[in-house]
């Protein structure tokens, strides 16, 4: 918050370029912000929105954090150059409040460029001046030469890898004329030169584009620097007897980040798959380096493999049942046409020699938003609110003797109700359905947790 882990990071890239070159990819800043912690995206967006309403909020909260992390980290010959950027960004933020004003509607570019501007590329910009007033040599990707190029979706943007290579040149030159490039991450650009933004958390997923992008040219890997390596349970969840997890395959992450685990950005994953690679990703421990988990494509399986690598859940989600013909128009659009990733596919079943689809959504409010949408597919479609996703994750659980009747009556001797399990040996996952109240889903999480040795032996419990 405020910059307070920028010695940390600074310390960290250090070691990281005297083995090899650094793109380093920035998120936005945390500050205060209404008396609380807050998100610099979530600042500009209360601030555009209060100029799209016609009031407007003050914008020096923007450009505050900035100049409190520039006073305490860089040099004065650093400082003046850092804030004729920031001028220049503030500038082109104004421009953007004034038409969110003018339009009243607080969307499209007008969003993603006052993001992008009070955001990760002011603050890619600061830290490679803090990275240059510690001695390293580095640089940073210009915003009128940015290599991520993406589609003119601009709040939910999807990356588009052969229009990038066209814009890659400057940045590879970056790459070679230094040790560290500095990037702001959750940014795109249209063909036209249009600011956009990936969805939340999209930071993760420019790091794993960059590594896409770059991976022809250069021997890839990703680091993600985190208060943690994986562990086999949420630790806001569960408390005792965590364990390490020393390696994931994409799809065991891909899962975890699914269901809730704050590994990384599911997406990132996804994007890496989709293109046929195998990029390594370690999460590392930025308080101990020591302690990290690989993730590669495929990941060898050992006697002594934890076949349980982790134990997750996620709240407010929502189960849509319906035809099955009709679920594969629905699924074939939110794949190639809303770019929607969020559900899971359950098993399916029969009533009245029909053939229902189960969904299951891990964001309720993304079907609340598009029941119309949903239900055009099939009058019939039931949807139900309410219900949390509960999941043990691993690829070869399928080894384990009665691991499900093992996991059923560990939840059932601690009084939760299942009202539903799905356990599919091809999707690498058990999912309990339980109810969406109180403390029921992280209840379910602990008591999984708790007997996950027992579970692991095959002994029915």
């Amino acid at each position: 918050m405020d910059g307070r882990s920028i010695s940390q990071i600074i310390t960290r890239i250090m070691q990281i370029s005297k083995k090899s070159k650094v793109v380093a990819v920035f998120s936005a800043p945390l500050t205060i912000y209404a008396d609380k912690i807050s998100s610099m995206t979530d600042v500009a967006i209360n601030i555009g929105r209060s100029y799209a309403s016609s009031a407007p909020l003050d914008l020096d909260s923007m450009l505050q954090v900035y100049r409190k992390i520039a006073k305490k980290y860089l040099n004065n010959g650093y400082s003046n150059a850092f804030q004729n950027h920031l001028d220049e960004f503030n500038h082109r933020i104004i421009i953007s409040l004034k038409q969110a004003a003018e339009n009243r509607r607080f969307v499209d570019v007008i969003r993603s460029r006052t993001l992008a501007y009070a955001g990760e590329i002011t603050m890619s910009y600061l830290m490679d001046f803090i990275m240059r007033s510690n001695g390293i040599r580095s640089d940073h990707a210009d915003i009128d030469n940015w290599p991520i190029i993406t589609d003119d979706n601009f709040e939910a943007a999807n990356f588009i890898l052969e229009e990038s290579k066209h814009h890659v040149n400057h940045f590879i030159d970056l790459i070679e004329r230094n040790d560290v490039v500095s990037v702001g991450g959750f940014i795109g650009k249209t063909v036209d030169g249009l600011e956009t933004t990936y969805e939340r958390g999209g930071s993760d997923r420019t790091a794993a584009d960059i590594a896409i992008l770059l991976h022809e040219n250069y021997d890839v890997s990703m680091d993600f620097g985190k208060d943690n390596a994986v562990l086999s349970a949420d630790p806001k969840i569960v408390f005792n007897n965590l364990e390490s997890v020393e390696y994931l395959s994409y799809n065991e992450a891909r899962l975890a980040g699914m269901f809730g685990m704050k590994i990384l950005d599911p997406v990132a994953i996804k994007e890496i798959n989709d293109y046929n690679l195998d990029i390594p990703i370690a999460i590392t421990n930025m308080n101990d380096p020591t302690k990290k988990t690989t993730i590669r494509k495929d990941v060898p399986v050992t006697d002594d493999e934890n076949f349980v690598k982790m134990i997750t859940g996620k709240r407010n989600c929502s189960i849509v049942r319906m035809d099955s013909n009709a679920a594969s128009h629905l699924i074939a659009s939110l794949e190639k046409e809303k770019m929607y990733h969020d559900y899971i596919k359950l098993s399916p079943y029969i009533q009245d020699d029909i053939e229902i689809t189960r969904l299951l959504f891990l964001d309720a409010d993304y079907v609340r938003r598009h029941e119309r949408f949903i239900r055009a597919y099939d009058p019939e479609t039931k949807i139900v609110y309410g219900r949390g996703a509960v999941t043990l994750i691993g690829d070869m659980m399928w080894k384990i003797p009665g691991i499900v009747s093992s996991v059923s009556h560990t939840v059932g001797d601690h009084h939760i109700n299942i009202l539903n399990l799905d356990a599919q040996e091809e999707t690498s996952r058990i999912l309990i359905i339980v109810e969406d109240k109180d403390t029921i889903v992280g209840d379910t999480v602990k008591a999984i947790h708790e007997q996950r040795k027992q579970i692991l032996n095959g002994v029915s419990i």
